[in-house]
This record gives C-alpha cells, sequence and structure tokens, in this order.
C-alpha cells in the first residue's frame, strides 16, 4: 500500500512538473522569437563596422554585405566564416599574450553568437526602420589620416614609376629617391599606398626605407638601433600612427630606398608607391624617437631557414634590447607554408612573457596588431625578445602550392620568409621609470575599481 501510495505520489509529481513545463513553454517560444537576431536591428550593424570595408562593390572581398538582398544568399557561408574565426581577418590567438588593441576589428564572442543564432533562425530579414544608416567610406583619394590631422600628408615621397607586365614572375622594383627635405622633421604618422586604382592589384607590398646620415646624439637611446625603417605596407595595412610624446626623424637631405614587390594582374600597369609623412609643428619635438626593425625568426640568418618537403617545422631567433623600450606592435610576416609566430620577452630576472602569437597566419592578410596605449611592453634593457615561426609543408596546409617541394628562404611567393616588423619606442633610465610608475598607478587604479 504505501509503495503504491508512493508511486502515486511521484507520478503526481512529474505530472504537476510536465503541466509547469507545459503552461511554460509557450513563454519561452515567445521570448525566443522576441530575442531572434534580424538584420535590420542586429546584424547589420556589426557588418557596417567590421565587414563592409572591404565587403563593398569594387573591393577586395568576392561580394558585397551592403544590404539584405546581398548578405542573405551567403549567410551559411558567412556563419562557417564567423564561427571559425576566419572573418574578419584578425589571426591573434586569444588564448595567450595582450588582447587589447588599437585596431582590433575581430568580432566579439557576442557579436559571433548573434551573427550565428541569425543564420539557424532563418536569416530574417527584420523592420526597415530598424535598419542603420549606411556606412561612409573615405574617397580612395583621400589618405587614411586626413581628416585626424587635418589635411593631407606635409611631405609625399614617390617612387620612381615602374611598368608591370601583364603576365611575368613576380618582380622587385628598388629605386632611391631623395625626400627633398632641406631641414630635420619628426613623423608623427606615415602611410604608404599604391597610387593609383590599377597598382593597387599588382602590389603585393612596398617597404620604405629610410637613408641619412646620423649623430649619436640625435639618436639617443636608440643609438644602438639606427634610423631604422620608416614604413612596410601590405595589403590590409593602413598606416601608423605615433604615441603621444614620440616620433621618428628624418633628417634633412635624406633619401628613400624603396623595396617594392610586384606581381602581374593580367594587363600592363604602370604605377608607383606613395609615402606619405604627417609632420608635428615645426618647433614641436617629441620626447622619445621610435624605430621600426624587422625582427627575424631565423637564428643564424635567413640561409638557415630549410623546410624539407611534407614536415612541420619551426625556427626560432633572439633579439636583446640593448636600451629601454616601449614595444609598439607586433605584425608577423611569412609566406604560403607559414601558419604561426609567437613574440615572447625573456626579462633580465629570467621571467617569461608571451606578448603575442598568432596561431593561424594566413598569407593573404598581412595584419598589424597595434597594442593598446595601457598594455603595450615596458621593457627593459638586457631583456631578450624571443621570436618563433613555425612552417607547415604538408598537404594538411590549404594554402601550400607543393607539399613534394623543399623550401627556402627567397623574397618570391612561393619561398619563404619569417620576420616580425616590430616598432619600439626608445626611452634613456629616468623616462623608463617614469613610464613604468604611471603604469603601475594606472594598472593599481584599475584594480581598485576606479576609485
Amino acid at each position: 500500500m504505501r509503495r503504491t501510495q508512493a508511486r502515486l505520489c511521484r507520478a503526481a509529481s512529474a505530472a504537476t512538473l510536465l503541466l509547469g513545463v507545459g503552461l511554460l513553454f509557450p513563454a519561452i517560444v515567445s521570448a525566443q522569437s522576441e530575442t531572434t537576431p534580424t538584420y535590420t536591428k542586429d546584424v547589420a550593424p556589426i557588418f557596417r563596422v567590421k565587414c563592409e570595408n572591404c565587403h563593398r562593390p569594387g573591393y577586395i572581398a568576392p561580394m558585397s554585405l551592403q544590404t539584405y538582398a546581398e548578405s542573405r544568399p551567403w549567410a551559411r557561408s558567412i556563419k562557417n566564416r564567423v564561427e571559425t574565426r576566419q572573418m574578419p581577418p584578425w589571426h591573434i590567438d586569444k588564448s595567450v599574450g595582450i588582447q587589447t588593441f588599437q585596431n582590433d576589428r575581430s568580432l566579439t564572442n557576442s557579436e559571433i553568437d548573434t551573427v550565428v543564432r541569425w543564420v539557424d533562425a532563418g536569416a530574417p530579414r527584420g523592420n526597415p526602420v530598424d535598419l542603420p544608416p549606411p556606412a561612409v567610406f573615405a574617397n580612395d583619394d583621400v589618405w587614411n589620416f586626413a581628416e585626424r590631422f587635418n589635411g593631407p600628408p606635409d611631405l609625399v615621397v614617390h617612387s620612381a614609376p615602374y611598368t608591370m607586365p601583364a603576365l611575368s614572375q613576380d618582380r622587385w622594383w628598388k629605386p632611391e629617391v631623395s625626400t627633398g627635405l632641406t631641414e630635420d622633421r619628426w613623423i608623427r604618422a606615415i602611410e604608404i599606398r599604391p597610387a593609383t586604382v590599377a597598382g593597387r592589384s599588382i602590389t603585393h607590398h612596398a617597404i620604405a626605407m629610410l637613408q641619412q646620415e646620423e649623430d649619436p646624439e640625435d639618436l639617443g637611446a636608440a643609438s644602438e638601433v639606427g634610423p631604422g625603417i620608416l614604413m612596410e605596407w601590405a595589403v590590409g595595412k593602413h598606416g601608423e600612427i605615433m604615441r603621444e610624446g614620440s616620433g621618428k626623424l628624418i633628417k634633412a637631405n635624406s633619401s628613400i630606398v624603396w623595396d617594392i614587390h610586384y606581381s602581374s594582374a593580367g594587363e600592363e600597369v604602370t604605377d608607383s608607391a606613395e609615402l606619405g609623412l604627417y609632420f608635428y609643428p615645426k618647433g614641436e619635438e617629441p620626447k622619445h624617437r621610435q624605430v621600426l626593425s624587422a625582427w627575424s625568426t631565423i637564428e643564424g640568418g635567413s640561409d638557415h631557414l630549410s623546410i624539407p618537403p611534407n614536415v612541420i617545422t619551426t625556427t626560432e631567433n633572439f633579439h636583446v634590447l640593448k636600451q629601454n623600450g616601449r614595444v609598439e606592435n607586433f605584425q608577423p610576416h611569412m609566406h604560403l607554408r607559414g601558419k604561426g609566430m609567437q613574440m615572447m620577452a625573456v626579462l633580465p630576472d629570467g621571467s617569461k612573457r608571451v606578448l603575442s602569437r598568432v596561431s593561424d597566419f594566413n598569407f593573404n592578410w598581412h595584419n598589424n596588431y597595434v597594442y593598446d596605449d595601457n598594455v603595450a611592453p615596458l621593457l627593459p634593457r638586457g631583456t631578450v625578445i624571443a621570436v618563433k615561426s613555425w612552417y607547415d609543408n604538408t598537404s594538411a596546409n590549404r594554402a601550400n602550392p607543393d607539399p613534394n617541394q623543399w623550401v627556402g628562404y627567397g623574397d618570391r611567393t612561393v619561398d619563404e620568409m619569417g620576420h616580425a616588423w616590430v616598432n619600439v619606442t626608445y626611452m634613456d633610465d629616468d623616462d623608463f621609470a617614469t613610464a613604468v610608475a604611471e603604469r603601475e598607478a594606472l594598472v593599481q587604479t584599475t584594480d581598485d575599481g576606479g576609485q
């Protein structure tokens, strides 16, 4: 009898629970329907900010995402690329190292979730009144930083023109051009771009190397490094802006040695590269000098890069900071077999800190990861920067043109490289101590909740 009553009680409880669920279920369905993302209200704002710069008519992306009609046929493809973080192209490993950047164009977890739920719900359009205003993009003839600095660059240096045949092996053009400067100036921002729209189809990268006579006193804390490289440009990179209080010195009677990599595009194109320099006002000199270096990942030099067929291999190299400095950015450079790169600091006390890692390098996108002001690493002299690359020369690498081919170092796309483009702002001991103290105070304020 007691067992029968117990069974009845359990049955009654289960029935009550099911009834409760049944009563609750319509509310759940209603809530879900109310929160289902739509294109006009939830997805279009994401596309406006993170996608349309490339996904618009006449630009690098294969399709436009500026309207619902353009986006809807690609919904499942969009979900796949977003869910796997292939798009937008931002390849920093989010599991290690610094994670806050000035130019972060990646999607947040919440934005990814919104796009995925939108597609899973059938990619509904939504109410047209919810659609945000169209995105406004700068004219291609306008320099990227012109609005920020109230006008075009103060100086534009052109490379000598070059004519690329319609069908040809890759070419490298290395002319030297005078800057025409008659006085020393400090640079606060730099841009490089192909001079014409047609030139964008043939220009793989352009490097502007500064040639000038230097007085050790001019170099200051950067005396161990030299004038360095002004800037490297490649697809996906817009320019560089110096942090407050820092700049690059360009002297009178200086010149630019160009290193421009051209690839044929099926039609003959004549083009040149343009270097746009924005100066600090005359008489206003930044306190610190910034220098761009290419930190190799190949110990012993480029001749020591050897990637046998059908293997995964790594290279690593070490660079000692002979002066105190603030590391401003991380920009890996490899070719088609390149799969990842890591930059780690080994401090004088022996402690190690991974600064940044790219675990899924993509040769089509030369992203420059610019650290936020409050996290850019402050490293004392004597710090060893360990830069490591890994390469996949197997058939598992979809970008690999031939896994059965031995690969060495070279300029061609089918060859390999391994270096990180890194800007460092150098400081003397007093300024470095001040910068460290300011950073520590900022961290303490943040830890205290801003009180």
